[in-house]
């Protein structure tokens, strides 16, 4: 068994795997479906450097591969950018236009990851993410929830990731200011994901 929990196929992996990821108690190799209705991509910035704004980006859809060789593992994502909510009206309208994410030409974002590492006790998961028509590479600290049976007679799976990004790294240029000169909305923006994973047959 590997560090993961998953088979592995000879003393060199094994070895390999203990040396470098941490314990997963009941991992699962396969191929996962991203559970649209049970996952959620959430975003925070900061507003009038005094507040923080929390909004949703959408519905997130795609597929997790767990490899038996953990550092093989990949993803990819497609979240629909035309459903975004800070829980305003006037200020979805706002962030849904050209002064931000531009959803009517650019309605949907993607994520491939690249790698899979750990620092410390954490897995870090390194992708390139494409936002308004812009890929750039992003750095999520991952967090594995689980894996279990589902009440339908499934495998599911469950993880949590964390990361941040500059939006004027991917087009997003709005720039109104202050009296003192500070930003009404920061240039970085916290990501946060929740992703439940059903097992494929």
């Amino acid at each position: 068994m590997g560090w993961f929990g998953g088979k592995t196929k000879d003393a060199t992996t094994t070895a390999t795997a203990t040396a470098e990821f941490p314990l997963v108690p009941g991992y699962r190799a396969g191929t996962w479906t991203i559970d649209e209705t049970h996952s959620e991509v959430s975003f925070t910035v900061r507003h009038m450097a005094v507040s923080k704004v929390r909004g949703r980006l959408g519905s997130v859809s795609g597929r997790i591969v767990t490899s038996e060789v953990p550092s093989a593992s990949s993803v990819t994502a497609e979240i629909d950018v035309t459903s975004i909510t800070t829980f305003n009206d006037q200020r979805d309208a706002h962030v849904k236009s050209g002064d931000f994410f531009e959803v009517e030409t650019h309605p949907t974002a993607t994520f491939r990851s690249t790698s899979l590492g750990v620092d410390g006790d954490d897995f870090v998961l390194a992708g390139e993410l494409t936002l308004k028509g812009v890929t750039r590479p992003v750095t999520l600290t991952v967090e594995v929830s689980g894996f279990g049976p589902d009440a339908y007679g499934g495998t599911r799976a469950g993880f949590s990731a964390k990361g941040q990004i500059n939006r004027r790294d991917f087009g997003v240029e709005f720039d109104a200011r202050l009296d003192n000169g500070g930003l009404v909305v920061s240039d970085k923006v916290d990501l946060e994901l929740d992703v439940e994973a059903v097992l494929e047959a």
